[in-house]
């Protein structure tokens, strides 16, 4: 499987290579020359096996501690984030509520079926997939095929409603209730339409109901899912990786792709004898919970290590094995490698603590939220994560233009104006507001600043310290030899995992879940040929360079 997911074979192709290729019969333990092969099936059931166990990422993990044992993993880490195309077609509104339709009518018993069925008024059985007939050209004949549809979904929604039903129904129908609720709304008239917007976390198949719109940039779409990697820059070797759904933002699961070395950092680098790990654990949960559907798993992993982690003694005999780890697709064991070993402070005879690199992580702008520089601070290492520069409303002053003093929760204009930092309306979030109103009417500065008749309005972060330390940091011109000199690392990397046929840019697999433990699968073929190009070897009792 590892030299599949390395070459971007399909299993077909794969079984041919280990049948008539000496280099793979010779990589998969020396097979005789007349090796007959074996069914491509076998590939298909060895994947599911793997994906049922309590390890499925164990072919990470085993590659991931060679890399540690020859000693090319150190304390930085690179970040970012791939579009994954889903392996399913986007399909339309029609197609949407049909196919769902189609599918809760298909897992019912034989009784509910035909009860259900009877609530349906379209003259269409259901049965047969694709879209419904229609003079398409006829604007009439498509809003009533639309509202048909609508009415039949309901009809069926509230013949359930009220009912005990098995996992699946239940699923089946929640799905038909978020195609139908999405996508349509009913007008004046009463008829269903098409609604005029794109809902938030639209689902865009029946076939596979977690793939999702996304965005790499404004310009640039895609539908499908997110792959994640964290890297070594020194060794380029992969340290951890998860899926998301497209839609879902990148700093969202910063914490889970560096849970492994922000857990290495000794606890006397945390104040207070370690007392300070609890906020650095919550400030992680936060991190990879918000907008992420782990529900920051692997966040609460490294705060149950750190709860369980004294200050000043050694940590050692946490059997990863043993672990339970929850299969809900992105939880990923990979990230918890680091965990299993937690150093505490290790002090020299003369009680000075021995000198320990600074851990330092990069990334893109698209992990750079207030939150993930702060966790990433909190627990020690050195966030080099590029925070967005403040916008500046059609070419006129950004926010760096204006003082932003949080001291005294004061703002200062270019113009010299002074205004009080007031709390903003309920359900903000946090977010503060300075208001310059009549300030701005008569200012010789106004057309460079706003054309509101309101005056300018300065947005104060919850996190606006921390966002102004940032944009400082980033001013800095070794700051900034010291990020273009490391971070485009990824990118090449990402490159590679993306140049395959099969299972590269194109998810091989439907689901989270499924398409996490693959991207995994990558992550550990091309650990295994950037590790062979490292000229690792076992010389017996370790494995070395």
């Amino acid at each position: 499987m590892v030299l599949q997911r390395l070459e971007g074979l399909s299993d077909r192709e794969a079984v041919d290579r280990i049948t008539f290729d000496l280099r793979w019969k010779y990589a998969a333990g020396g097979l005789d020359f007349d090796y007959a092969g074996f069914v491509h099936t076998v590939l298909v059931d060895m994947r599911a096996r793997l994906r049922r166990s309590e390890r499925p990422n164990r072919i990470f993990e085993v590659g991931l501690e060679v890399a540690r044992e020859a000693g090319l993993i150190g304390r930085k880490r690179v970040l970012d984030s791939t579009a994954l195309y889903d392996a399913v077609a986007t399909q339309d509104t029609v197609t949407l509520i049909r196919s769902a339709i189609r599918a809760l009518l298909r897992i019912v018993d034989e009784k509910l079926n035909a009860e259900l069925s009877s609530c349906c008024k379209r003259d269409d059985d259901y049965i047969a997939p694709g879209k419904p007939s229609c003079d398409w050209d006829d604007v009439q004949a498509r809003e009533a095929l639309v509202d048909a549809l609508a009415r039949d979904a309901y009809a069926i929604l509230a013949a359930l409603d009220g009912r005990t039903l098995t996992s699946e129904v239940t699923q089946a129908a929640k799905l038909l209730a978020t195609v139908v609720g999405q996508d349509l709304e009913q007008r004046d008239d009463g008829m269903f339409r098409i609604a005029r917007r794109v809902a938030k976390d639209r689902v865009i198949s029946i076939v596979d109901p977690e793939a999702r719109h996304g965005h790499k940039t404004a310009a640039r779409g895609f539908d499908g899912y997110k792959g994640h990697i964290a890297i070594d820059p020194d060794s380029e070797i992969i340290t951890a990786t998860t899926v998301t759904a497209g839609n879902v933002a990148d700093g969202s699961v910063g914490g889970t792709l560096v849970a492994d070395v922000l857990a290495e950092i000794p606890a006397a680098a945390a104040p207070d004898d370690g007392v300070a790990a609890a906020p650095v654990a919550d400030a992680l949960a936060e991190t990879s919970a918000a907008g992420s559907p782990d529900g920051g798993v692997a966040a609460a992993l490294v705060a149950d290590v750190l709860a369980k982690t004294p200050a000043a003694t050694p940590t050692t005999g946490i059997d990863i094995g043993e672990i339970k780890w929850p299969d809900d697709g992105v939880a990923d064991a990979l990230v918890a490698d680091g965990l299993a070993e937690v150093p505490a402070a290790a002090a020299a005879d003369d009680g000075v603590a021995d000198a320990v690199p600074l851990v330092e992580i990069y990334g893109d702008s698209s992990y750079g939220t207030a939150k993930f520089v702060e966790a990433i601070e909190g627990a020690g290492a050195e966030a080099n994560v590029k925070v967005q520069p403040p916008s500046a409303p059609e070419g006129k002053f950004a926010k760096d233009a204006f003082d932003i003093d949080l001291t005294n929760n004061t703002v200062r204009c270019p113009a010299g104006m002074l205004v009080v930092i007031r709390s903003s309306t309920a359900g903000s979030d946090g977010l503060r507001l300075a208001s310059f109103g009549v300030r701005c009417t008569n200012c010789e500065l106004r057309s460079q600043c706003t054309d509101g008749k309101e005056g300018r309005t300065i947005r104060v972060h919850p996190h606006e310290a921390t966002l102004q330390r940032s944009r400082n940091r980033q001013r800095d011109p070794a700051w900034k030899a010291r990020y273009r000199a490391t971070r485009p690392k990824v990118e090449r990397k990402i490159g590679h995992l993306m140049q395959r046929r099969h299972g590269g840019r194109r998810a091989r697999v439907r689901g989270c879940a499924r398409i996490t433990h693959d991207f995994a699968l990558l992550g550990a073929a091309h650990n295994l040929r950037r590790l062979a190009t490292l000229g690792v070897h076992h010389d017996g009792a370790t494995w070395t360079r």
